[in-house]
């Protein structure tokens, strides 16, 4: 037998076991290609606290602005919306897809009051921020000690 046939089938049986192990390990790296996902799925946040409000700040590449819905109610806020896949001619030469594609919800329950006639939000290079302005009855207020 030709050694370098024996060395590629070697080979070829080492790739599909390590490709079989990556499937026990990650499930959405089943098979060699992806289908792309339905699954509402919740995109990464950081949230930060001044004396003057809370600032919400959401990753959302590749998302339009207008597929962004934000809504307080209560004193809950939630983030919604959807990421389109834009390939679906194509897509089923895709070898794998990791972005998080379809409908997305974050919900946050502020426990603060707010004004919310003031809520302000930007997106700007793919990153939406929300600011929450406090309302003024729980900001800190200095109080000055006199002296008698």
């Amino acid at each position: 037998m030709n050694s370098a046939r024996l060395d590629n089938d070697i080979l070829a049986a080492f790739l599909r076991t390590q490709g079989d192990t990556a499937q026990l390990a990650n499930p959405r790296s089943r098979g060699p290609r992806e289908n792309v996902s339905a699954q509402v799925w919740s995109p990464p946040v950081d949230v930060y606290e001044d004396p003057h409000s809370i600032v919400i700040k959401v990753d959302l590449p590749g998302i339009k602005q207008e597929e962004i819905d934000i809504e307080m109610a209560d004193d809950s806020l939630t983030i919604r919306g959807e990421r389109k896949f834009e390939d679906e001619e194509r897509q089923e030469h895709y070898v794998r897809v990791e972005r998080q594609y379809g409908r997305f919800q974050r919900s946050f329950t502020i426990g603060l009051p707010l004004e919310s006639d003031k809520i302000t939000a930007t997106y700007r290079n793919g990153i939406l921020e929300v600011t929450l302005p406090k309302a003024e009855a729980i900001k800190p207020k200095k109080v000055q000690v006199s002296v008698e």
